[in-house]
C-alpha cells in the first residue's frame, strides 16, 4: 500500500461554538500530533462541538481508531461533543463494529452535524 501523508486542518464554522477538523490521507497513530493540535486550536477558540470531516480519508488503521478513542476521551472529559461527517460505507461499518457510533454522532453533512 502506498502511504498517503495525513493532512489535518482546523477551521471555524458559522456557529462559534463549533469547529471542523478536516482529515485527509491516512490516519494512523502517527497522526496524533496534528490531530491534537487541530483539536487544541478549535477548543482554544471556544468550540464545544467538534466535527471530524472524513470526506478525504484514504485509510485508517487500528492505530487511527485508537487515536479517535483518545480524542473522544478528551472531548468527553471537557463536556464537549464529537461528530463525524464524510464517512464512506466501509468506515461507517467500522464505527458500528467498534461501537464508536454510540459515542460519536455520524451525520451525512456538516449542516446536519451543526443542527444535530
Amino acid at each position: 500500500m502506498n502511504e498517503t501523508a495525513t493532512q489535518i486542518e482546523a477551521r471555524s464554522t458559522s456557529d462559534p461554538a463549533a469547529g471542523v477538523i478536516r482529515v485527509a490521507g491516512d490516519v494512523t497513530s502517527g497522526s496524533e500530533p496534528a490531530l491534537m493540535a487541530a483539536y487544541g486550536q478549535l477548543v482554544g477558540g471556544g468550540a464545544r462541538v467538534i466535527i471530524l470531516d472524513f470526506g478525504d480519508l484514504a485509510y485508517m488503521n487500528s492505530g487511527g481508531i485508537g487515536l479517535l478513542v483518545t480524542l473522544l476521551v478528551r472531548v468527553q472529559r471537557q463536556g464537549q461533543r464529537l461528530r463525524a461527517v464524510g464517512l464512506n460505507d466501509h468506515y461507517r461499518q467500522i464505527f458500528t463494529l467498534t461501537r464508536l457510533d454510540e459515542a460519536i454522532g455520524i451525520f451525512d453533512s456538516e449542516a446536519a452535524a451543526l443542527a444535530g
